[in-house]
């Protein structure tokens, strides 16, 4: 059986969609056939189709009657069961003969045994087909009848057994019913393949009945579920069930209210029959097919839709009473299946049953790692209308609990902003919610400014009733990754939670808060802070310890990224994920995922690196601010290789929430990639009021290593704006905020922002001497660095220092270094677009070496950037380059021919102009004018045969 079944009878053909899948589950048969007309000295062939119903036996039949070997063969029907079927005796085989026999199930007796003497008769040169249910056969495993065949001599039989379609099968009558892949999604299809077997009948029915729904089939399992049982099933369980007596109907009932393969006994106790009538009308269900054997001593229906059928059409009393005996039956196995066990209980109408089994089911899976089961359960649970307030209570801080430690669910936030207003609540209670709703506001949706009230709130109702969750709250305040309270603030609560967590007596809660003490020492570079990582407690068997010290060592292993000691990241995050790993705290591990692509980024390890932000997004998309690491990582990439609008897109987290909520050290770097972005557009007025606005926040946190990414960029955009008092300010305050502390990328990047600072004065009073000194403050900045190491950071330094050695020659002349021929720029500055660089003034500041060494230092950060991979960096370190580089040896004078190919600067205003960047925003970048960006992008297009900026991306 197929898509699309018709009556389809001798003569008519059937296309690939309809029966080709299924046609070939016996390509060794058709084959067999084939041969036997093919060579008329053959033995005659008899194949056996088996199939349960739905199956697609007739469908086979119809494909086999279209053998494309077979065109003079004579085909004959025979439809057992109906009136006048079948060719007689003397007809069958007067000529070669393909002979079709279909529902062999439903012949009588008489009917048999004139079949059997046909097939008797078999000539060479012919062949038959015979299909039937093997579960509705009279005789088990014998189709014929009971009476054994006489087969004549040379005659070869073949058995073919129809198998269930797989996911993949599914998935491509999905896409064929439904009319494209976009509702084919992989929960969907399992769903699909689950509930109906793999049975091709009801996969096609049940996939018709969500083509026709409305609202129209998104794709999700619930709406599979909940799309009910196709009519022919419903017929066919359902007329097996009556078939049976009244004495015997029971035992199907319990599988359908069971649910799935199902012990004898257990099927015997939940239909209240005793053990030899339980037994009796098992083997009377089995044979009438209405069950089925779904494994060894596990039986249920073949198609597992097949029970809400007959489920719906048992009585609602007697439904009930059998569910009442589903639940004791359950409770009795080991382990408990709680969750089932519960919805026994409510469909009985035992809720008190219902919710005990509720609160079991979801702390075994909690103990055992499963908190989204946990959720869901909960979350479905506490939606329901008219639960007790006793119940609410017990249920609620478990959801809570289970929700803060697993993944977000806005459902669970929306439900706990519901119960933390429920009056009746006792106050330990309350103020139990209200500390986990907090958490989650603050640590998984990204709203600190709420989640801080919540818990500041939390933490005062907590402090008279229950010691160990107050300490909790204070711990949770601790914690100085969110924007708003100053480092000052968080120490104070320190004091507050150590209190008590000692007073507590409680080990988890003790290790909870040193967590959080190693997150706050190792954020402002505490010298203490290594001590208290060596604290943690991670050989205790305590799981509650356990998953606190995986998250201390994982917020030290983010910490020393921002502080810059990679070296020692990879150990605390390996053994901080096995942690969490082994205690089940999911949230730790993907919050470790995140400072994994933060360290690859610093330290240059770029390949692929992009496509793994991008696949940690999609596997956390349920909970975007969870991947705000990964986000800015991506734009800072896109940012490198200029791709300026992607950039943007991933820099703003692409709106899933606000980049105002972002951890402070995350929302300075990604500030100080957009300032860039907005000087690189000379933009410059935009860039400074961006960096007063960033630094504000940093300031107001006060935990002075986190100023590290945003430094620079905000530096040079005030003082490229002319207010360098301002940019004098934020260094002498980011210097007096480090004091000694030992925060190496911290340091790196002070000497960069001295260094930008020292070279923009000097570049504004036409000091040579000044940008030498700015030189050696940005080698000083590349060595550290270096050291560190972070490639791409050491990169760009070493181009400041190189650019302002060619600036200082460029104001003071510096020999008889040619200009490389270039024909747009002679000066190694940031020209204004439009400006052709001014000439060299005569005088020297620096000598040739010096200028040599700068250019030798160009084309080694050239290569860095090429190396890593950033386009833009690469593109505008050779276009400084040219400017300076002495004309090649024994060329032609006058411009270099390149005919047809682009030559290497139309190849470069290409590539930036194919990522996205306007003329404008390439000029800035290569020191060139608009105009002659311009003509640049024309020549490209013409040799390429590109028809748009967006055709030379796919040209190139």
């Amino acid at each position: 059986m197929g898509l699309g079944i018709t009556a389809v009878g001798p003569g008519h053909g059937t296309t690939e969609s309809e029966g080709g899948d299924v046609i070939a589950t016996c390509g060794s048969a058709r084959r067999s056939l084939a041969r036997a007309f093919a060579d008329r000295d053959a033995g005659p062939v008899l194949l056996f189709v088996e199939g349960s119903a739905g199956l697609g036996k007739t469908h086979l039949l119809r494909g086999l009657a279209e053998l494309p070997e077979t065109p003079d063969v004579a085909r004959l029907w025979w439809r057992c069961g109906a009136a006048g079927g079948g060719p007689e005796e003397d007809e069958a085989w007067r000529e070669p003969t393909l002979l079709l026999v279909d529902d062999v199930h439903r012949a009588d007796e008489d009917e048999l045994r004139r079949l059997r003497r046909v097939l008797a008769g078999m000539e060479p040169g012919s062949a038959a087909a015979v299909a039937y249910r093997p579960e509705e056969l009279p005789v088990p495993g014998m189709p014929l009848g009971s009476t054994a065949m006489t087969y004549p001599f040379r005659l070869t039989v073949l058995r073919d057994r129809l198998a269930p379609w797989d996911e993949e099968r599914v998935r491509r009558a999905a896409a064929e019913v439904l009319g494209g892949s976009e509702s084919c999604t992989a929960e969907a299809v399992s769903a699909l393949r689950e509930r109906t077997g793999g049975v091709p009948r009801a996969v096609v029915d049940l996939l018709a009945m969500l083509r026709e729904q409305r609202p129209a089939f998104t794709g999700t399992a619930a709406e599979v579920a909940a799309a009910g049982v196709p009519t022919r099933l419903a017929e066919l369980v359902l007329s097996r069930t009556y078939a049976l007596s009244p004495a015997h109907r029971p035992l199907v009932w319990a599988a359908a209210v069971l649910d799935g393969p199902a012990a004898r006994d257990e099927l015997i106790a939940v239909a209240g029959l005793g053990a030899v009538p339980g037994s009796d009308a098992l083997l009377r269900a089995l044979e009438s097919a209405a069950l089925a054997e779904l494994g060894e001593g596990r039986y249920g229906f073949a198609v597992p839709l097949a029970a809400a059928a007959v489920r719906d059409a048992v009585p609602g009393p007697v439904r009930q009473d059998l569910h009442r005996r589903a639940a004791r039956v359950l409770r009795r196995g080991q382990p408990v299946a709680w969750a089932a066990v519960g919805e026994h209980h409510r469909a009985a109408g035992e809720y008190r049953g219902w919710l005990r089994a509720v609160e079991k089911a979801a702390e075994s899976a909690a103990s055992s790692g499963r908190h989204q089961e946990a959720i869901t359960l909960l979350e479905r649970t506490l939606a329901t209308p008219g639960i007790p307030p006793q119940a609410r209570a017990r249920l609620a801080p478990l959801l809570a609990r289970n929700a803060v430690t697993g993944l977000r669910s806005d459902q669970t936030v929306e439900v706990l902003e519901q119960i933390v207003r429920d009056a009746d609540l006792p106050p330990a209670v309350r103020g139990e919610l209200r500390l986990d709703l907090g958490l989650m506001l603050s640590n998984q949706m990204g709203r600190f400014e709420e989640g801080w009230r919540v818990l500041e709130v939390a933490a005062a109702e907590l402090r008279e009733v229950r010691s160990v969750l107050a300490a909790r709250a204070m711990a949770a305040l601790v914690t100085p990754y969110w924007p708003g309270a100053s480092l000052d603030v968080h120490r104070g609560w320190l004091i507050k939670a150590s209190a008590a967590a000692d007073d507590s007596g409680d080990d988890a809660m003790r290790t909870a808060v040193l967590a959080n003490h190693v997150g706050l020492a190792m954020s402002w570079a505490d010298p203490e802070a290594w001590n208290l990582v060596a604290r943690l407690p991670v050989q205790s068997t305590d799981p509650a310890c356990v998953r606190q010290a995986a998250r201390g060592l994982c917020n030290a292993a983010d910490s020393a990224v921002w502080l810059g000691f990679y070296r020692r990241v990879d150990g605390l995050l390996a053994e901080g994920r096995e942690l969490a790993t082994r205690s089940g705290a999911p949230y730790t591990e993907h919050s470790a995922s995140g400072t994994r692509l933060l360290q690859e980024f610093w330290t240059g390890q770029w390949l692929g690196l992009a496509k793994r932000c991008e696949e940690f997004v999609a596997d956390t998309a349920d909970m975007p601010f969870l991947s705000s690491d990964a986000y800015v990582v991506r734009g800072l990439i896109a940012v490198a290789q200029g791709d300026w609008a992607e950039a943007r897109s991933w820099l703003s987290q692409r709106g899933t929430f606000g980049t105002e909520n972002l951890p402070v050290p995350l929302g300075a770097t990604a500030a100080g990639a957009v300032i860039r972005l907005t000087l690189a557009r000379q933009e410059v007025t935009d860039a400074a009021e961006q960096a007063r606005a960033a630094w504000t926040v940093v300031a107001e946190k006060g935990v002075w290593p986190w100023a590290a990414e945003l430094a620079p960029w905000a530096v040079e955009a005030l003082a490229r704006a002319g207010d360098t008092a301002t940019a004098h300010a934020m260094v002498r305050d980011f210097a007096q905020g480090l004091g000694e502390a030992d925060a190496p990328a911290a340091r790196a990047a002070l000497s960069w922002s001295r260094a930008v600072l020292a070279e923009s004065e000097a570049l504004g009073e036409g000091r040579p001497d000044g940008l030498l000194a700015a030189a050696e403050t940005y080698r000083k900045a590349a060595a550290a660095y270096a050291e560190l190491p972070r490639p791409y950071s050491q990169a760009l330094t070493t181009e400041g220092a190189g650019r302002c050695v060619l600036a200082a020659d460029a104001a003071g002349g510096c020999g008889e270094a040619g200009d490389g021929g270039s024909d747009e720029s002679s000066s190694g500055t940031a020209a204004p677009a439009g400006s052709e660089g001014p000439a060299k003034p005569p005088g020297s500041a620096c000598d040739r070496a010096a200028t040599a060494s700068a250019i030798a230092e160009l084309e080694s950060c050239a290569q860095q950037f090429t190396d890593l991979g950033a386009v833009w960096d690469a593109t505008r370190a050779r276009a400084l380059l040219r400017t300076r580089q002495p004309a090649r040896k024994g060329r032609p004078p006058g411009r270099p021919s390149h005919s047809d190919q682009l030559s290497p600067r139309e190849a470069e205003v290409a590539q930036l102009a194919s990522s996205g960047l306007t003329n404008r925003e390439i000029a800035a970048t290569l020191h060139l004018s608009p105009r002659t960006v311009e003509q640049h992008i024309a020549g490209a297009m013409r040799k390429t045969g590109a028809l748009s900026r967006r055709d030379l991306a796919h040209r190139l």
